[in-house]
């Protein structure tokens, strides 16, 4: 139940800001926004199992102890290790599915999460084109911006166009023509106007009509980029780091003095280039064993709090989840200071929990 609680929140959370505003619309129709929906479900689960996972130990062995049932197998001549031993075995075992769903499943799922949603935006473009309002499409890539009415769109078929294009934003050209045709060229993220018998009234008071003129206007908002960082599975960011060690971004000046000082600061700047990449790799093994470093600290911590209340477990329970994100969010905050190793900050919260929990459970087991 908790994982599910976890999984909805945090689905919630990070679908309905970028998936309601396509459906409500009309942009997504209630089976793209299902199938964006199941895509970032295994995204999730990588940050709601070691939660759960820890908010359930708490919760189990806080209302244990409070309970006196901890007491009564003590009296029974059961230690706490020995009750905490099938927990600490689930939690690995948990380690290693993270590890399959952070490292292979969430990446994949991710990209193609963003590709859905980029299609999404544009699948349907004949709302950008919506009948009696005009539609504002900003700068182009040539700097261009257009303003498009059109009195009638029946599935793509226009009647009675108006554009207004502005170059460098003084030059305006007004076209109008009774109709046209809407294309969708997915390929180049453009919407194509295909108008007849049309009128253009040039900047400079010139004009000219013609039989068909094209217009092309880029949809900025929709397209599928190159997959980054932080969505790449751990074979495509091994493939990754290895391509950039051998041949860098960008060339690498090693400035003025001698040839052990050159090469120094060759290096140096190597790894600034190859920094974030490892970090995104120590990211994700390290984040795999969560589950184990939560477990190993929720137990004593449950024990500790020796509350029945489901809100202090909850709590807790959030709170070292806060710590450990942010020990990895300034880790990455320090990508570009190579010098420091920010990537083996990713296995600080994990050897600190460890540690921690592990202090704790044996301190617990002896009644201290």
């Amino acid at each position: 139940m908790t994982m599910l609680v976890f999984t909805f929140v945090l689905l919630v959370g990070s679908a309905l800001r970028e998936l309601l505003p396509l459906l409500v619309n009309g942009q997504a129709s209630f089976l793209m926004v299902a199938q964006a929906f199941g895509l970032l479900i295994p995204f999730v689960f990588a940050f709601a199992l070691p939660t759960a996972m820890l908010t359930s130990t708490l919760l189990v062995f806080g209302r244990f102890s409070a309970d006196q049932e901890l007491t009564a197998a003590r009296a029974s001549g059961i230690s706490l290790i020995s009750l905490a031993a099938p927990v600490l075995v689930l939690s690995l075992a948990l380690c290693g599915l993270s590890a399959l769903i952070n490292m292979e499943i969430a990446p994949t799922c991710r990209v193609a999460y963003n590709g859905l949603r980029a299609d999404m935006k544009i699948a349907l473009a004949n709302f950008k084109l919506p009948e009696g309002q005009p539609i504002e499409f900003p700068a182009q890539t040539n700097g261009d911006s257009y303003t498009i009415y059109t009195r009638r769109n029946h599935n793509g078929n226009l009647q009675d166009v108006m554009i207004l294009k502005i170059e460098e934003e003084t030059n305006r050209t007004t076209i109008i023509a009774p109709g046209g045709r809407l294309e969708l060229d997915t390929n180049g993220q453009r919407l194509l106007l295909h108008l007849t018998n049309f009128d253009a009234q040039l900047p400079e008071g010139r004009s000219f009509a013609g039989a068909e003129w094209t217009v092309p206007v880029e949809l900025k908002d929709g397209g599928r980029g190159s997959v980054g960082i932080s969505d790449m599975t751990f074979e495509q960011l091994q493939a990754e780091l290895k391509k950039c060690r051998v041949s860098p971004p960008m060339p690498l000046n090693a400035g003025p003095g001698n040839g052990a000082a050159k090469k120094k600061r060759l290096q140096r700047a190597a790894s600034d280039f190859t920094e974030p990449i490892r970090i995104q790799i120590h990211k994700q093994v390290a984040f795999s064993f969560a589950c184990f470093g939560f477990t190993l600290i929720g137990i004593p911590l449950g024990i500790r709090v020796h509350r029945r209340e489901t809100n202090i477990g909850v709590f807790i329970a959030l709170l070292l989840v806060g710590i450990y994100y942010a020990v990895q969010v300034i880790g990455q905050s320090l990508s570009s200071h190579a010098l420091y190793a920010p990537h083996l900050l990713m296995w600080v919260p994990n050897l600190i929990f460890q540690a921690i929990g592990a202090v704790l459970l044996w301190r617990a087991n002896r009644g201290i």
